[in-house]
């Protein structure tokens, strides 16, 4: 507040008042607001104006004020008749004054002062802005989807991103947060029946979807679309999934052979993000769904001519290589393990091999710096990069071990049936021993089986002069790629980009939870799936724009940190016979407005919401 002086003439006379006045912000800006008349003030020299305006602001509000200040100025006990509200006495300790709006004031009971429903907000505020950012509000709008079902989506995606949960788990996580508060609609009577109707509303716009997101990303964080990184996951069902025909018995990467189980295929770009999956039959081979991949992303995104396609080993067959070679598109892969054997000479000698350096993960700084030796040979229309890293030598080994420690053992087995009679016929002890080497090829060509029909005796002679080979190899891996313009080094790095894909897969195992699976319907299997890859989008866009801003800072570390802001309603009793609520966020602390800054979002998460109950009892 401050004094302001009024000059007025009236029939050749100037007349000189002075206003109380107050600056007030309104739509259309900042305006002055009359307090009181304080009439000429002629006794006060101007200089003291602003220091009486502080002593009327204090009388206003109801400001306690030291002995010799503001209650003892007997220039201001003569002003009390003009202020708007009666001052309060001087001994009342229990009240103070809050405004409900610019028009007026009330008087707060501030021991009875109370602090409800405080939720964490932070994460979701963050989520719901990437949400927006990426611009699933509009894809969904215009794929039909009501205001309401787009925000039970994003908070359904929200909770993969946050706290996976069941659906029907969810209603009560959803209610547990300011979901409500920050997507302003009422979670109160949700029950899960509509997030399963949901699941089966977003099946169908599943490509649509992806197609879109993949263009706005491209887009909004100017990412390239030449370099295209592939790798498959398996997720495994809870239950017998008697009624989801892709549900089916295979090769589980979860270690769970017991379970059926589908395979999930994801292609991301170079930077992380996704750019389309699709869900396969769980017996379903690596080497089968590649052709099957690229169709979809021809469909969904386009595949440019002259693409470089990155893939592992599991799919580096002859047939594979020539469907990309038949679409003009390029590729690194990894070559068999038995394809390292007839290029010995080169991997013994140390001509021509350069030295590349990994530097250690910026989100794990006790990480050592490590070294792989690379080497460019040229056959045929392709180039072989030979790779030694020598943290690789001791995985070999071990691995080779472990796979030899558990052959010799099943071999005791099959030559004690035989010992011991319950193994007599010859052809099926042929078919004992061809399990054998199918079940561990890896060491079996070390050993040299062979079975004596008089003896009854099967002997193994372990092969040395293999073994060496192999102990020679250790830690020593073979790409293939068809692009002339790549040195060892460059081949090298595309290939290493592929982790990118492997974190893809595990992120969306374990963080995001996309396993176990409950669901009973295979389109609700695939929209859970789904879910996941939108949860990922999300992920992997908080965490690039930080990367960005060389802030490494993972997901989950992001998460717990920001679940500490929260929005809360403030209760504060007045003596008007009502009890006026103020829900809003907390102030954020340092730590949530470096990110909030670093990601572009509003630090404020919602803008105050005031509510005003009055007291039935004395209303009546």
């Amino acid at each position: 507040m401050y004094i302001r002086k009024t000059v007025r003439r009236y029939k050749d006379k100037t007349y000189v008042n002075y206003l109380l006045v107050e600056s007030v912000l309104t739509d259309k800006g900042p305006r002055q607001k009359v307090i009181c008349s304080l009439g000429d003030l002629s006794p006060r020299p101007p200089q003291q104006w602003l220091a009486l305006a502080r002593k009327l602001q204090d009388a206003l509000t109801g400001q306690l004020s030291l002995p010799g200040m503001a209650d003892e100025d007997p220039e201001l006990q003569q002003l009390k008749y003009l202020l708007p509200v009666p001052t309060p006495p001087p001994g009342n300790v229990t009240t103070t004054t809050t405004t409900t709006s610019p028009d007026h004031l009330v008087s707060v009971h501030i021991d009875r002062v109370s602090y409800e429903t405080p939720r964490p907000a932070g994460h979701i505020h963050v989520g719901r802005e990437f949400w927006k950012r990426l611009g699933l509000d509009d894809i969904l709008t215009s794929l039909g989807f009501s205001p309401y079902l787009v925000s039970l989506t994003c908070a359904m995606t929200l909770n993969r991103l946050i706290h996976p949960a069941a659906e029907y788990a969810m209603p009560d996580w959803i209610r547990s947060t300011a979901m409500t508060d920050i997507l302003g609609v009422d979670f109160a009577r949700l029950a899960d029946d509509p997030l399963y109707r949901n699941l089966d509303r977003l099946h169908p716009h599943r490509a649509t979807i992806e197609s879109a997101l993949a263009e706005r990303e491209q887009s909004l964080f100017n990412l390239g679309n030449t370099i295209l990184l592939y790798d498959l996951t398996s997720t495994y069902f809870e239950g017998k999934a008697a009624l989801i025909p892709k549900a089916k018995r295979g090769y589980s990467r979860d270690h769970r052979p017991d379970c059926k189980q589908v395979v999930v295929g994801l292609v991301i770009g170079r930077e992380g993000f996704p750019r389309a999956h699709e869900i396969f039959e769980g017996n379903t081979q690596d080497r089968q769904t590649l052709a099957t991949m690229l169709d979809l992303l021809e469909q969904r995104v386009g595949l440019p001519e002259g693409s470089t396609i990155v893939v592992d080993r599991g799919m580096a067959f002859p047939e594979n290589i020539a469907e990309l070679r038949r679409r003009q598109l390029h590729y690194v892969v990894a070559a068999p393990q038995n394809e390292r054997d007839r290029l010995l000479a080169e991997f013994e000698t140390a001509d021509g091999f350069e030295e590349v350096v990994r530097q250690p993960s910026p989100r794990n700084p006790g990480q050592k710096k490590s070294s792989v030796r690379v080497k460019a040979h040229p056959s045929d229309n392709e180039t072989l990069i030979l790779c030694i890293s020598h943290e690789r030598v001791e995985k070999d080994r071990a691995i080779r071990a472990k796979q030899e420690g558990r052959f010799l053992k099943d071999l005791a087995k099959v030559q004690a049936r035989i010992q011991n009679g319950r193994l007599k016929n010859d052809v099926k002890i042929g078919e004992a021993i061809g399990r054998l080497k199918e079940r561990y090829p890896r060491v079996a060509r070390y050993h040299s089986l062979t079975f004596d029909a008089k003896t009854r005796q099967l002997k193994n002679e372990p092969d040395e002069d293999k073994r060496e080979v192999a102990a020679s190899l250790d830690g020593s891996y073979l790409l293939r790629t068809d692009r002339q313009d790549l040195s060892a080094e460059e081949g090298w790095r595309i290939y290493a980009s592929l982790r990118r894909a492997e974190n893809a897969c595990r992120c969306m195992k374990s963080p995001l939870a996309e396993r176990p699976i409950f669901h009973h319907l295979e389109h609700r299997v695939e929209s859970h799936i789904f879910l996941c890859v939108l949860a990922y989008h999300l992920l992997v866009a908080i965490e690039t724009t930080l990367l960005r801003q060389e802030i490494h800072t993972s997901w989950a570390t992001l998460r717990d940190l920001l679940a500490t802001h929260k929005i809360a309603t403030i209760v504060l009793p007045t003596d008007r016979d009502g009890v006026l609520g103020i829900r809003r966020s907390a102030t954020p602390e340092p730590d949530h407005r470096v990110l909030y800054e670093a990601l572009g979002v509003p630090t404020e998460i919602i803008r105050p919401v005031k509510t005003w109950e009055r007291n039935q009892l004395n209303s009546d």
